[in-house]
């Protein structure tokens, strides 16, 4: 299993503007099934392998759990499942990318592919859809070449009720896992 940390974003109080639209521009990309989407790499706390993780009892199929991550529960989205696609078995590059969204959460993806500077005039809004489809979590399509990555607003990808849900059930597991001081030993 390999483990990628990344530094806490900086905050820089001089040349505020300039630093964040530099930063802004950095989007992790990653593959579910044939399309390829990015996140704004400072969302991203934590590239890592798949690991065991621990069910939790009636949540949405694409909720698989919690995972241990050092002392810390986090519960983990299958976004294949989020986003309606067949789930597949997992292979080695299979990974969970821990993301900020107020509270970490993982979310699983086929393969990382690559972090890629996509500057504001290479990102185009997302398409007109009927009303029936819901195109709020996509913040944009960015061009790459002759390439579209579709660039996710992660904090719209779980709705609010969603999270928490999630959050509530991840500190329920986490205080039920955790050892009882006043056990007694007959």
């Amino acid at each position: 299993m390999t483990t990628t940390l990344l530094n806490e974003p900086k905050t820089v109080v001089t040349h505020v503007d300039r630093a964040i639209s530099e930063e802004a521009s950095k989007y992790l990309t990653f593959k579910l099934a044939d399309e390829e989407y990015g996140v704004e790499i400072l969302k991203v706390r934590e590239i890592m392998g798949l690991m065991d993780i621990t069910a939790v009892p009636r949540m949405p199929v694409y909720m698989k759990g919690v995972i241990n991550l050092r002392g810390k529960v986090v519960p983990v989205v299958d976004l294949r499942l989020k986003f309606g696609l067949d789930e597949i078995e997992h292979t080695e590059q299979t990974c969970i990318i821990v993301v900020d969204v107020g509270k970490e959460i993982g979310i699983i993806v086929d393969t990382v592919s690559e972090v890629l500077d996509i500057t504001g005039d290479q990102i185009e809004p997302p398409p007109s859809m009927s009303g029936s489809v819901d195109t709020s979590f996509i913040m944009g399509m960015g061009k790459v070449g002759d390439a579209v990555k579709i660039l996710l607003d992660i904090n719209k990808v779980l709705t609010t009720d969603e999270l928490t849900d999630i959050a509530s059930t991840a500190t329920d597991t986490q205080e039920t896992n955790e050892p009882r001081s006043n056990a007694s030993v007959d």
